[in-house]
């Protein structure tokens, strides 16, 4: 698993344009794994640091004690809608998947909030080229680094 400070460092300009579209917004949307193994999704805030991406949970919570049993998340970005202008316009979305770890706590986190550092297998970027004829889907991998692809 890697740290975000490895993505920004092999792929910078990739990772600024993720990072500019996670924190275009406050609410993201969390994939975990419930109990029995099927999805749950629960909204979830993170903060991506120059080197890392950490976020919390609240005692308690569903989401906690799914992490806690199985640590594989998905996480994606707010949801911008599309301007009404060409689809190239569209800031697009991103997407990260990988395994949360348990760090302390910030000083400022309310008492009992269980913090965790995401360490990424996965960061994947959708939008609309310039010419408005293709979606491009860039993505970094570990241990594959950044590719992009475009699909009609």
């Amino acid at each position: 698993m890697a740290t975000w400070h490895e993505v920004e460092a092999d792929a910078p300009q990739f990772a600024a344009r993720v990072r500019a579209i996670f924190d275009a917004g406050t609410n993201k949307t969390m994939a975990s794994l419930r109990r029995d193994g099927s999805p749950r999704i629960s909204g979830t805030e993170l903060v991506i640091e120059p080197a890392r991406i950490t976020l919390g949970m609240m005692p308690d919570s569903l989401k906690l004690h799914d992490v806690l049993r199985d640590p594989r998340v998905a996480i994606h970005s707010p949801t911008l809608e599309p301007p009404a202008g060409p689809p190239s316009d569209w800031a697009g979305d991103a997407k990260m998947a990988g395994v949360l770890v348990v760090t302390e706590p910030a000083s400022t986190d309310p008492p009992g909030t269980s913090s965790f550092e995401l360490r990424l297998y996965e960061v994947v970027l959708t939008y609309i080229d310039p010419d408005n004829t293709h979606l491009v889907i860039e993505s970094w991998h570990d241990g594959r680094g950044w590719e992009r692809i475009s699909r009609l």
